[in-house]
This record gives C-alpha cells, structure tokens and sequence, in this order.
C-alpha cells in the first residue's frame, strides 16, 4: 500500500470560479494546490488548527524548493506581480525524497523505530486527532481510547502534521519500558505553536496567503525539508541517561515542516478499499533550543504585569481583546524586517490577520482559538486608535455592569455579603458575548476609511445599549415590588451614572449613533 501526499488528494480548499465567483469544496493533492494555487480561496481544514498545520507545511516546501524571496524587494514583487507557484509545483513532484506515507523503513512525517512497536502497544488512532485525544483515556466523543474506527490516510496526515506543529507537553500515552525505549519517551514536550497564537496574513486566494507569509530568506540553503525521522543529522536520539541537546534550526524549510512528535502509522485497507491507518503510536519528537527572532517574525506580544510577553490564548479573554497588540505590533514595525513590516509597504492588497492557537490545561488540549482582523496598509494608526479605545470601551462597561449588580445585591439582599452575590446579577457575559460583533464592526467601518472618532461613537453607543439591556435582563428576575423594586431602580441609576463618570471612556458617553 502506498499514499504519497504530492499525487494523493487530501488537502480541503475552496475552490475559485473565475466567472461567477462561486467557492466550491474540495480535495486536492499537493502538487496540484501549489500549480493552481491562485485558483483555490483557502485551505478549509476541519479545525482551524488544521488549516494553519496544512499552510505551514506548504511553506516548509516552497522553502525548499527555492521558491522563496531572498530579500524585502523580492518578496514585495512576489506579492504584488502575483508570481505563480507553478516552478514550486513541478519540484515537489520531480522531488527524489521518500514521500510514502506507509513506507516500510522511511514512512512520511514518522520514526520508523517505532514501527515494529504498532502491533502490541499500537492504540486508536483518534489518539492522533489532537481535540479528540483528551486525557489520552477517553475521548470528548466519549469514544475509549482503543475505538478500532480507521482513520482514511488523508486524514491520518493532516492529524500528522497538527501535531508536529501544536501537540501539547504532556505525559505519552506509550510504554516504554516494555518497548525498550527509555524513559524520556514518555515526555512530550510542547510544539513549536502549541503555547502561542500564530498569526497568519490571508490573502484572496491561496496563492497570494502563501506569498504573503514567505518571508525573505538569504541563506545559503533553505534548509532540511523534514520528511521523516532520519533526515536531519541533527535530529535527537532517545538515550537510556543523560539529557538530550535541543537542536537549533537550520533554515525556514526545517523550521516549517519540524517534526515535533516520533509517529507511527499501521495502514489498512478501509471498507470503501481506500488506505486507512487503524493504530497509532505517539511520543516525543524534536526540541528546539528557542527560536531567534527571524523565526517568530508574525509574533505578538502584549504587557503583563508591566512585561511583554508572548500572546498566548486563555480561557477568560477572547482574542479580540488583545487585538490591540496586534495593531501595535503593526504600527511600530521595523520596514521590512518582519510580517508586519512588510504588509505596511504593500499597495492595492488587503490583507487579513488571522490569529489561531489551541487552549490548553496543564497539557490537556480545550479548544481551538482564532479570530480575524482586517488590515489596510497606511490605516494601521486609526485601527491601532480603534482598536484600544474600542477595548477601554468594553473593559469599563464590564466594570460599570460589576458596580451595578453590587448595588442590586446591597438593596436586594442588605444581610448578605454584596461580593459573594453580585455574580447572580451581572450582565457581564451577556455584555461580552455581543461585544465581540460590534467591535468587528467597529474595525471593518476603520478599515472602510470611515472617521475613526464617528466610528467609535457608534461602537460606545452600541456598547451602552447592550450593558444596559444585559443588567436589565439579569434584574428583571427581581420581585417587582419592595426591596426588589428598590434593588433594580438603585441598580439601573448607578450604571448610567458610571457610564456617564467623568473617568468613562468618550464614546460610552455618545448615547445616540
């Protein structure tokens, strides 16, 4: 059985139709996304961490075929005359490389070495699907780890490739001691993007997100393209003691297609005769000694107790709250020196933003994570203005809707600890949960070059509303009568009147659109 991903088709995209306009799904192979790249909208992954593994790997390939810019003036040609990715096509399918998935001695994107292992340690191969692996016991579908459902091979591969870039440190489901590996086996470590938000430019077509994302290379090679264990002579060795030395990476091809988890694939011949894969083996894979900054040039940072530090995804803040940073990261670029550098020169394309990362406890993967932001070059200093006064805007109704419900809590229950029962009555999540709307909406009338300051007023006065209707809504629960009464009169008052404090932000105070 053989599966090759330049031939096979398993990348899901959107197709383009030149005429109409209309997107159509489908699977592609490889070669045939590069060739007709600007004919394709985007890569469709099921997850969006899927999407990001699929985008990240075709890069690794352009690297290596050569068909990356070397400096800033290259790479604005590249974006902005639309170079076709047609040479990069016809390399990777004259390409000499071992590209089976199911070869016996070099499989695609695996450790052989563990091969041998898959018959008696072998497990479910959902314990390849990141979001389905859970506790490593029991699936979120509440399929035991063991379910024996085939994997088709293309789905197997796309698995492959999310891990090796977001697999999170955990213990490995593995044995290795009655495998004769040592212990270190059973450590995984994090993932190159599993403990940060990558951020992606998308441009119209596939074609152009790839040009966009490639960013200039000068060095001598491009480095290893990682298609399986053994290629890289670098690559670290599993020793009974001692520690092993991270490696450094040897150029942006290595650096996309890393290979952060050793894996292991048993093929099999599904019910519809197409190749499957029905057992997995997952362990430990390269470490990489940290990153220099030309490998984390779309990285974002925001302040954290008067530090920055990477944007990473958490449970308590959508990602549009720390859009901010991202703006910053825009408007205060080095020309040319990084993503966003670049995109500030660009003229006649506008490009999104698009934030992706997988939230994580202690190792154990939650959910995925993205949100997109638009960008027009020369407008970075009116969606970086947008962008934090429209935070404040929504940071300070939340603390007004806090105040409020204390109010409510102090006349409604006066023998109660106004603290310990202030959450019953806020309207902060319902608050928050349309926030995120309005303040795309905020962005979107920015980017469209309406006036920063009407844009905002509008934004306020919407914001205004909600905090209004979502206290409201939590109060109406009140008995109408007595205390109750009392409670939600008090209540209402003492938002409006933080709303209307000298300290609130200038929109919130816009009470008409």
């Amino acid at each position: 059985m053989r599966w090759d991903p330049r031939h096979q088709a398993w990348i899901p995209v959107l197709t383009l139709d030149g005429e109409s306009g209309r997107t159509d799904l489908a699977k592609v192979s490889a070669v045939r996304a590069l060739r007709d790249a600007d004919r394709i909208a985007a890569v469709y992954g099921r997850t969006p961490g899927e999407t990001v593994a699929v985008v990240e790997w075709l890069l690794g390939v352009l690297y290596a075929a050569g068909c990356h810019p070397e400096t800033y003036g290259q790479w604005l040609a590249l974006v902005e005359e639309r170079e076709p990715l047609t040479r990069a096509a016809d390399r990777l399918a004259g390409h000499e490389g071992v590209w089976d998935l199911f070869d016996a001695e070099r499989p695609l994107g695996q450790n052989a070495a563990l091969l041998r292992h898959l018959d008696a340690f072998g497990a479910g191969p959902a314990q390849l699907v990141i979001e389905q692996a859970g506790d490593y016991n029991q699936h979120f579908d509440h399929r035991h780890l063991h379910h024996a459902a085939p994997l088709p091979a293309d789905a197997a591969w796309r698995a492959v490739l999310t891990q090796h870039a977001f697999g999170q440190g955990r213990r490995a489901r593995i044995q290795a001691k009655e495998m004769g590996l040592p212990a270190p086996f059973t450590n995984l470590s994090t993932c190159r993007l599993g403990a940060r938000i990558r951020v992606l430019a998308l441009g119209p077509t596939l074609g152009d997100t790839l040009r966009l994302n490639l960013a200039p290379w000068d060095g001598e090679t491009a480095g290893t393209l990682n298609l399986t264990w053994g290629d890289h002579p670098l690559r670290r060795e599993f020793r009974r003691t001692g520690a092993h030395e991270a490696r450094r990476i040897d150029g942006p091809a290595d650096l996309h297609t890393v290979l952060g988890r050793s894996v292991a694939l048993r093929p099999v011949v599904m019910e519809d005769g197409e190749p499957g894969v029905d057992r997995v083996l997952v362990g430990p894979g390269d470490t990489l000694v940290p990153l220099p900054d030309v490998y984390r040039q779309d990285e974002v940072l925001v302040m954290r107790a008067g530090k920055p530090v990477t944007l990473k995804p958490q449970a308590s803040r959508e990602l549009w709250r720390e859009s901010h940073a991202l703006y910053a990261a825009i408007a205060e670029r080095v020309k040319g020196n990084d993503l966003y550098g670049r995109l500030a020169m660009l003229r006649g394309l506008r490009p999104e933003l698009w934030a992706v990362g997988l939230l994580a406890d202690k190792g154990q993967p939650i959910a995925w994570v993205d949100d997109r932001f638009p960008y027009v070059p020369g407008r970075e200093a009116g969606l970086r203005h947008a962008s934090e006064q429209g935070s404040a805007v929504a940071e300070y109704a939340a603390t007004a809707l806090r105040a409020a419900a204390t109010t409510a809590c102090e006349h409604a229950y006066p023998g109660a600890k106004a603290t310990g029962r202030a959450a019953g009555f806020t309207g902060e999540r319902t608050m928050w949960a349309g926030a995120g709307e309005e303040f795309h909406a905020l962005l979107d009338a920015v980017a469209d070059g309406h006036p920063v300051a009407e844009a905002l007023a509008l934004f306020g006065a919407r914001i205004r509303a909600l905090a209004t209707a979502a206290l409201k809504a939590d109060l109406d629960g009140l008995p109408a009568a007595g205390r109750g009464l009392k409670a939600h009169t008090l209540a209402a008052k003492r938002l409006q009147d933080v709303l209307d404090h000298p300290d609130a932000p200038k929109p919130l105070k816009e009470t008409t659109p």
